[in-house]
Order: C-alpha cells, then structure tokens, then sequence
C-alpha cells in the first residue's frame, strides 16, 4: 500500500466525509470477529431492560469505522499509530433492515516534524455525536 506523503499534508486540511450504515447483520459479524457477545448488541428486550434505548452498536465496532475513515485517507491501515476516544453515546441500531447511519468526517490538526500527523475525528449519529474527541495520529510517507 502506498501512504499518503507528509508533503500533501497540511493543517487544516479535511478527509472526505463518509456514511456508513450499521446494521443488526453487521453487528453479528462484528461480535463473531471480536468476541464481544453482549446481549446489549443483539437482545432487543435486555437492552431496553438494562435502559439501553435498544440494541446498540459496539462502541469498538464505532471506533473502527471512525478509523476507517482515516486509514482510507492515508492509504495504509497500519499507518495508524494511536487512536484515542472515549464513547459517549450509544447507537441504536434498528432491525429494519437500514440500521443507523453514521455520519463520519476527520480534520487534521497537527502535521509533525517526525512525519506524523493527527486527525480529529467526528462521528454523529441522528444530528449527535457518539463519540468523545476522537483522534487518530498516522505515520505519513
């Protein structure tokens, strides 16, 4: 893979917004691959016993899109050094089929001497973000 060069990198600069639909058939694989069988992700009325508002995503499952967003842009998912965010809000994910759409967009805020640069992430759901000051710091080529 091919990373994206420190030279074409600025401050300020802003990542291509994506959407991403996360479905009850995604959140299945998503707790196959991860281990992470949490009723909460699947039990529609434990959820809503436990005052989940439903079946929510995984907040990793969350933080990989976000993430996804960024290894897409750079060009090399191992570029990502370090990724930080603390989960804020769940994302209810209906059984009809659509799921939840999330709304991802990234804006880098510092481009280092050492060839790195940082990247503010945003995640929202519903008009809401779901996710707490996430950022992503990946090793430019």
């Amino acid at each position: 893979m091919s990373r994206l060069p420190a030279s074409k990198v600025t401050k300020g600069d802003e990542l291509p917004a994506k959407q991403v639909r996360v479905t009850r058939d995604r959140l299945v694989r998503y707790a196959g691959a991860s281990l992470d069988f949490n009723p909460i992700h699947w039990n529609e009325k434990f959820a809503t016993e436990v005052g989940l508002p439903g079946v929510i995503a995984h907040g990793m499952l969350t933080m990989a899109l976000a993430n996804e967003l960024v290894s897409d842009w750079v060009g090399d998912p191992g570029a990502i050094v370090e990724t930080t965010t603390k989960f804020t809000r769940p994302v209810p994910v209906p059984n009809d089929g659509e799921g939840a759409l999330l709304e991802i967009t990234g804006k880098v805020t510092e481009v280092s001497e050492d060839g790195t640069a940082k990247v503010a992430i945003i995640v929202t759901f519903d008009g809401q973000t779901v996710l707490g000051r996430p950022t992503a710091v990946v090793r430019l080529g």
